[in-house]
C-alpha cells in the first residue's frame, strides 16, 4: 500500500482515493497490480539476480507488459534490481534524488521492495510517495519529480517505454525540502 507524505511535516496519508486525488492534478496515476507468484516468486525471493534471472522475472511478468502494451502502447520494458550490496548505489541513489523531469513519461512496477517518489504539487508543496510491491506509478512527462530509496536500500522494479531508448533526466533548480522520517 502506498504512503504519502508532506514535506516539513509529519502528515501521513494511506487512503488510496485521497492519494489518488492529490496527485490527480498532476496527470499522475498510482494503480494496485497485485504480483503474481508462480515462476515469480523464487526469483523475487532473491535480493541479486544476474542477467538470466532478470530475463526469466520479466517473462514471468509477461502478461502484465502485454496487458500495457494494448492498453497503452509501451515498446520496451526492463528491470531495475537494487540493494544495499549494489556497487553503483550511492552514484544512482545520488542521480535521481535531484529535482528533474522526463520528455517522456515514466512508468513503474514495483514487484520488490520499496522506493520513494517526490513531487512538487501545484501550490508548491511537495509530497513523497512511498511505493511497494504491487504499486504501479505513472508519471506524465515534464512532471518534476525525484526518486530514492528508503532505507531497507532494496526494489526490484519494472520500467516500461513508450519511446525506445529509456528516459533522460532534465534537472531543475528546485531545492528539495526536508522530509522527517515515518
Amino acid at each position: 500500500m502506498a504512503t504519502l507524505q508532506y514535506a516539513e511535516s509529519a502528515r501521513r496519508i494511506t487512503d488510496a482515493a485521497q492519494i489518488a486525488t492529490i496527485l490527480a492534478p498532476l496527470g499522475i496515476t498510482l494503480q494496485t497490480i497485485p504480483v503474481t507468484g508462480g515462476r515469480a516468486a523464487a526469483l523475487l525471493a532473491q535480493p541479486q539476480l544476474d542477467a538470466e534471472a532478470q530475463v526469466a522475472l520479466l517473462t514471468a511478468l509477461d502478461d502484465v507488459f502485454q496487458r500495457l502494451q494494448r492498453e497503452k502502447g509501451y515498446q520496451e520494458r526492463d528491470l531495475v534490481v537494487l540493494y544495499p550490496e549494489h556497487p553503483q548505489l550511492p552514484e544512482l541513489n545520488a542521480r535521481f534524488h535531484r529535482m528533474h523531469t522526463h520528455d517522456d513519461e515514466e512508468v513503474r512496477y514495483i514487484v520488490d521492495g520499496e522506493g520513494v517518489f517526490g513531487f512538487v504539487l501545484e501550490d508548491g508543496a511537495q509530497v513523497e510517495l512511498t511505493v511497494q510491491a504491487g504499486d504501479y506509478v505513472h508519471i506524465p512527462a515534464d512532471v518534476e519529480h525525484w526518486f530514492r530509496l528508503n532505507d531497507a536500500q532494496r526494489i526490484k522494479a519494472v520500467r516500461y517505454f513508450s519511446a525506445r531508448g529509456g528516459w533522460t533526466p532534465h534537472y531543475t533548480d528546485r531545492a528539495l525540502q526536508h522530509f522527517p522520517n515515518p
